[in-house]
């Protein structure tokens, strides 16, 4: 009776061990055995890699964008109705002057006509190009060629009478101290520099320009000094 408790005892423990070194899979309720030679695990091979997209060219080497254009003739035209053309066949590199040299903003280029183009029509030139045109208002003439902006070259005072107040003081150092009086009567304020006129001026064209202070008497545009 001993003998067959004790060979009772060493099956359940030698079943016990096989059921522990190879477990069944739960869902066949057989052991799980990886193929022969196979490895336990494996991740999935690398994506390829999507290639970089690059620049296109052209025959020249130049960059697709760098085309020439033909450059239209803009004289006459508003400077709103220029713009717009001027992008339409790839320009868009734009800028605008005041052609009378009173350095005045064009805020509202409706209001504005072009009277001159720093490239002349019918040229054929780089989009990449800025295209500056000189304008004035509507109601104004152009004149025959535009007006350059003034300077103290060579450190002189230069001849600012009948030039704005405004292009005046940016022909001046910036740290100049400058004051500016109503030439008539009426002792108003000079508000709109790009709307008033230089009469008179202290120190005189040709001084030597050594910081010393700078006045002038103006008036407004369509105005008599006298």
């Amino acid at each position: 009776m001993r003998n067959r408790l004790v060979l009772t005892v060493l099956f359940t423990a030698a079943a016990g061990c096989l059921v522990a070194c190879d477990p069944a899979d739960p869902a066949t309720g057989s052991a799980s055995k990886a193929p022969s030679g196979a490895p336990a695990s494996s991740t999935a091979p690398p994506a390829p890699a999507t290639p970089t997209a690059t620049a296109s060219a052209s025959p020249d080497g130049k960059p697709a964008a760098d085309v020439e254009a033909t450059v239209p003739d803009f004289v006459g035209m508003g400077l709103q109705a220029a713009q717009d053309k001027a992008q339409e066949i790839g320009f868009y590199g734009l800028t605008s002057h005041d052609s009378l040299g009173r350095d005045r903003m064009q805020a509202f280029d409706r209001n504005w006509k072009v009277c001159s183009q720093n490239v002349k029509a019918g040229t054929s030139a780089s989009t990449d190009k800025t295209l500056d045109f000189g304008s004035v208002k509507l109601d104004e003439t152009c004149p025959n060629t535009d007006e350059a902006a003034p300077t103290a070259a060579g450190g002189k005072m230069p001849d600012l009478r009948g030039r704005s107040v405004k292009a005046a003081r940016a022909a001046l150092d910036s740290g100049t101290s400058i004051t500016v009086d109503d030439a008539s009567p009426e002792g108003r304020w000079v508000l709109m520099e790009s709307n008033w006129k230089v009469c008179t001026q202290n120190p005189s064209a040709g001084t030597t320009l050594k910081g010393q202070p700078v006045t002038f008497t103006a008036v407004k545009f369509g105005e008599s000094c006298t």
